[in-house]
């Protein structure tokens, strides 16, 4: 196994995997990954930052046949990959995967629907893209040792990003390797430091990996070459300390990690996914779910040692807030429910949350650690000041494959977002498109709206270029 060529493997598996033959809860996992990610896009999308952004890449009359998805504007496929990227990310409400220690669907779809769009390819295309191009990435991110200060994104995403529109564009394996050893010397220097200090530079990283993917297919059209093991320099010294190229390959076609992708519906860090959920259950014990927040003397959380490392109260933003279990666990007491008001600038600038915040304590358990990530145990205490206790624990974090989400909450999610974009028709709509993708033509019809100047149809793209005539 030491011997083997894991990049020739991992390039001929991505070119053979064909969807008829993929274990159909992978292909079923791969509709909800395209559907999660565009509704988290659309949303992410009306944030001020998004729009100056949107407006200084996309100045009045350009063109472009990728979607600025949620604006329905046109751009070029690496621009459109970029934008949606960093939207998707804005509202941490984009899939994870604790056993690639990533998030790959968000840096993988964005390039795969641009990709398709511009290639004219089928709902097949895009769904057999986005599911290599998400096992690439993920494989990759398991087998690298990742130095801590690093922040994933950014960094294997650009692989699975290539990969996806190696896929699209119907690359051979020679091809495939080729592209992946351009694409793994074009990620970022990211830093985990960022979401500590709530700085929304982080969210242009997933962008970045999808921009990148499209960018390393161009190189490679245009005869620009890689190193012979890019991957394993890249991951093994520059990103991390080791670098695992069994690990790669193994259960390679078996094993798919997109499996392992959890969803989440708490706009916040996976690591605070267990906490607020735990916190809800253990509210719940009192009268209508909801309690007093000054009565309560302490809440203590017992959690994983990387979950720990969200212990800080110093909140000063909103998304930094999404990163302080303190802070998340008091807000939600505050509020007496979960949802977007407990990660708001107000809610930020309320004094009663961060008083509440300094009596949430959060510790690491050995033996909780020892179980991560195969488990992610958490357990969550509330001592109230006449001395009764409320207490919930759980080994896995809500939305992955052992305690996963209903479909009914998941199409919930998905409407709650695509609404801030759409009508509530065109957000049913589009989500049983996704639902449904074998039968979706062409990807160019998958997310709807209207064609505009900037963005005209494939087929007036096609007449406009002398393809067909009339």
């Amino acid at each position: 196994m030491a011997d083997r060529d894991y990049l020739g493997a991992l390039s001929e598996f991505v070119c053979a995997a064909s969807l008829d033959h993929l274990p159909a809860e992978v292909v079923d996992r791969g509709r909800r990954i395209i559907a999660d990610c565009i509704a988290a896009i659309a949303a992410g999308m009306r944030a001020g930052e998004m729009r100056r952004f949107v407006r200084s890449l996309l100045p009045r009359g350009s063109r472009g046949s990728a979607s600025v998805i949620g604006l329905d504007r046109g751009a070029d496929p690496s621009i459109a990959a970029l934008i949606n990227g960093a939207a998707g990310t804005w509202l941490e409400l984009d899939e994870c995967n604790l056993a690639a220690n990533a998030h790959p669907a968000i840096q993988v779809v964005p390039a795969a629907i641009a990709a398709a769009e511009a290639a004219d390819a089928s709902g097949t295309d895009l769904l057999r893209a986005v599911i290599l191009g998400y096992e690439a990435c993920a494989r990759v991110g398991r087998a690298a040792r990742m130095r801590p200060a690093l922040h994933p994104h950014g960094t294997h995403g650009t692989i699975g990003a290539a990969v996806a529109v190696a896929v699209v564009r119907g690359y051979r394996p020679a091809e495939v390797r080729r592209l992946i050893n351009v694409a793994a010397t074009l990620g970022l220097a990211t830093s985990r430091r960022t979401v500590v200090e709530g700085a929304t530079v982080r969210n242009a990283y997933a962008g970045m990996s999808g921009h990148m993917g499209i960018l390393a297919d161009r190189l490679v059209r245009s005869g620009f070459t890689g190193e012979a093991d890019a991957v394993g320099s890249i991951y093994g010294s520059i990103y991390g300390d080791a670098f695992d190229r069994d690990l790669v390959v193994r259960g390679l076609g078996s094993d798919f990690l997109i499996d392992r992708s959890c969803f989440r519906l708490h706009p916040c860090a996976i690591q605070l996914q267990s906490p607020l959920d735990l916190t809800t259950e253990a509210m719940a014990q009192g009268a209508g779910g909801r309690i007093d927040p000054g009565e309560i003397e302490r809440v203590d959380v017992r959690c994983y040692a990387y979950a720990a490392t969200l212990s800080h109260r110093s909140v000063t933003n909103s998304f930094g807030a999404r990163y302080s279990i303190p802070f998340a666990v008091a807000s939600l007491i505050h509020h007496g429910r979960p949802g977007l008001d407990l990660f708001t600038a107000e809610a930020v600038a309320n004094p009663a949350i961060h008083r509440l915040a300094e009596r949430v304590h959060v510790s690491s358990e050995p033996k909780y650690t020892a179980r991560y990530p195969r488990e992610q145990p958490c357990d969550v205490r509330l001592r109230f000041r006449d001395g009764t206790i409320a207490e919930a624990g759980t080994a896995y974090t809500r939305g992955g494959k052992e305690k996963p989400h209903s479909h009914a909450e998941m199409r919930d999610k998905f409407l709650a977002l695509a609404r801030r974009a759409w009508t509530k028709a065109h957000a049913e709509a589009l989500f049983a498109r996704c639902m449904s993708l074998e039968r979706v033509g062409n990807v160019e019809t998958l997310i709807g709206g209207h064609p505009t100047p900037d963005r005209p149809t494939a087929t007036a793209r096609r007449r406009r270029s002398g393809t067909i005539r009339g």
